[in-house]
């Protein structure tokens, strides 16, 4: 599930929006004293009330924003497992009622609350069930008919899982007594603007419904919980986009040494950000060996053979055919997404800029250098230019 189709869900999580349905919504409060369901309700979703649904479209769509591999993890659920969830989630599409469908949510559930599981607050766990419906073309302005006249069509299931938090004591005017009166409210506060995790089954992958992945959403960037993951989803995490920059960055040092010129650097960069742009409408690619090979030698990186970087590889992760996702290995191509660190000052520059970064040796000084096209001001003050 690439990132375009999640953004384009997420789009759509308004409501009576045209190409997105919500059918049904289950709440289910869990106390973290006991861990057990204190109370749980479900109702189609159509009979909130307008702000209810606002409230709630928000919150998912908070849980489908991020980056993927960071926040949000295509998983592939495993062989075996007792009382699969895949299988529940399954059968849980198929059912007609609204009850059938809850009671299948409450199982899920379930295996959540197992091995004496706590959460560290009340929790409320909300299931919603819909159907989203995706243009098999784009609008044509001149065209009789519109891009939504033909539709692919997806029933999907979505969870979200929120803590609940005390609401804060305050002081009030009381219009009818005419009084200032000390409130304290009881009721908690379910924190929707923040959702902790949660999923979407199925994914989508080439505008077909594919029922073998997961988007599970983590509450914060590249921390997912592993526990969820494996024995309630029974999924399985490759690797998030932390760990395959770590890999990266270490095949690179044993490839190329510990020192690299930023121009290097740079070039490497802008070879990965190109093989991304020309595999845009694509899956993300992957670099393997041979990959990772061209790519340094194109960038100048010297001395670079195919024994090097496999032996790299070897070192790394123990595995030659180590696959690295390129959107993971890739800072913010047009963002300020790297640091270079010293004991004087944070310098915050994009990759596509680090090849205006040099590090000289000068009167036996090492010092920065960076090529701009303008002054630079400080403080309101433009600096004055020195010629060396």
């Amino acid at each position: 599930m690439n990132a375009k189709d999640i953004a384009l869900i997420r789009r759509h999580f308004k409501p009576g929006h045209d190409l997105l349905r919500v059918f049904d919504i289950l709440h289910i409060y869990i106390m973290k004293e006991s861990s057990e369901i204190y109370h749980y309700e479900s109702q189609p979703f159509a009979l909130l009330e307008k702000d209810q649904q606002e409230l709630f479209m928000g919150n998912f769509k908070k849980l489908l924003s991020g980056r993927m591999d960071e926040k949000l993890f295509e998983l592939r659920f495993q062989s075996e497992a007792e009382e699969h969830t895949q299988h529940l989630l399954l059968e849980a599409l198929q059912e007609k009622s609204l009850a059938d469908w809850k009671d299948h949510m409450l199982r899920l559930v379930g295996k959540m609350l197992q091995d004496d599981f706590q959460f560290e607050q009340d929790t409320v766990i909300t299931f919603i069930r819909g159907e989203y419906f995706k243009p098999t073309k784009k609008r044509n302005e001149e065209a009789e008919e519109s891009e939504k006249d033909e539709v692919y069509a997806f029933g999907f299931i979505l969870c979200t899982i929120n803590k609940t938090e005390q609401p804060p004591k305050s002081l009030v005017f009381d219009y009818v007594s005419r009084e200032f009166r000390y409130n304290v409210a009881l009721d908690p506060i379910i924190k929707l603007a923040s959702p902790e995790g949660g999923f979407l089954f199925p994914c989508i992958t080439d505008d077909a419904t594919d029922v073998n992945h997961i988007l599970y959403a983590s509450g914060k960037a590249n921390e997912p919980d592993m526990r969820f993951i494996e024995k309630v989803l029974n999924s399985e995490l490759r690797a998030t986009a932390k760990q395959d920059k770590a890999v990266f960055e270490e095949i690179i040092r044993e490839v190329a040494g510990d020192e690299l010129e930023a121009s290097t650097l740079a070039n490497v960069y802008e070879e990965i950000h190109r093989l991304i742009e020309d595999n845009e409408e694509e899956e993300p690619p992957k670099l393997d060996v041979r990959d990772v090979e061209r790519i340094l030698t194109a960038s100048g990186v010297e001395d670079v053979t195919k024994e090097k970087v496999e032996g790299a590889f070897q070192q790394v992760v123990d595995d030659e055919k180590y696959e690295l996702k390129a959107t993971s290995v890739l800072p913010k191509f047009e963002a300020k997404s790297i640091k270079i660190e010293t004991k004087v000052a944070t310098i915050s520059i994009s990759p596509q800029d680090l090849k205006y970064v040099r590090q000289v040796n000068y009167q036996g000084k090492r010092c920065i250098l960076i090529e701009v096209d303008e002054d630079a001001v400080i403080e309101g003050f433009t600096m004055r230019t020195e010629t060396l």
